[in-house]
């Protein structure tokens, strides 16, 4: 149930999220050889049930994220870039903590400063804000709709002054929810 696989900042290892067995599996990699090889620490575990999806690595290193499509959540790890361990942190919501229904998120990203990370919620509609501190952990900063329906990938702009979401469905009612949203991050 691998849905996606990230190589560390160093090209030293590669991460993917098993979203069926709720896994975060470390691989070191050599690419001379184009060969994996399980870490040490094989794998983390996230939440339970939460169904690890993407995953993304803090630009200036030391820290990496996860997001959990079935728990709305996010899994914050410290990462040691020199043997590959990560070390949970931090799991934090990406809904209103009055939200009742479902969700689910997909897609998470950093902006390339490693200021902000965003996270979007599928059904919620919706694209979290966080701002990272120095130890690593994010504080929610808001939750803004993403002005189309099913909220799906991001993709933040080099110099990181835009964010772009696309939202994958049409609205019941026949309109275009199926686009993709430009917004300026502040």
């Amino acid at each position: 149930h691998a849905h996606c696989a990230v190589i560390s900042p160093s090209g030293r290892h590669m991460y993917a999220c098993d979203l069926g067995t709720d896994q975060i599996l470390g691989y070191a990699l050599d690419a001379a050889s184009a060969t994996l090889a399980p870490l040490d620490q094989a794998y983390v575990r996230t939440i339970g049930g939460g169904g690890p999806r993407h995953f993304t690595c803090h630009p200036q290193g030391g820290y990496v994220y996860a997001n959990n499509e079935l728990g709305n959540s996010v899994n914050v790890y410290s990462h040691d870039e020199a043997t590959g361990v990560l070390i949970e942190r931090q799991v934090i919501s990406t809904l209103p903590d009055d939200f009742e229904g479902d969700s689910y998120t997909a897609d998470i990203k950093i902006t390339p400063d490693g200021s902000y990370l965003y996270c979007t919620n599928r059904m919620h509609d919706s694209i979290a804000i966080y701002r990272i501190g120095d130890d690593g952990c994010p504080t929610l900063v808001d939750i803004q709709p993403s002005l189309g329906n099913f909220a799906q990938n991001l993709a933040i702009t080099p110099d990181g002054t835009m964010l772009l979401c696309a939202n994958m469905h049409v609205d019941d009612a026949g309109g275009d929810g199926a686009n993709v949203v430009v917004f300026r991050i502040d």
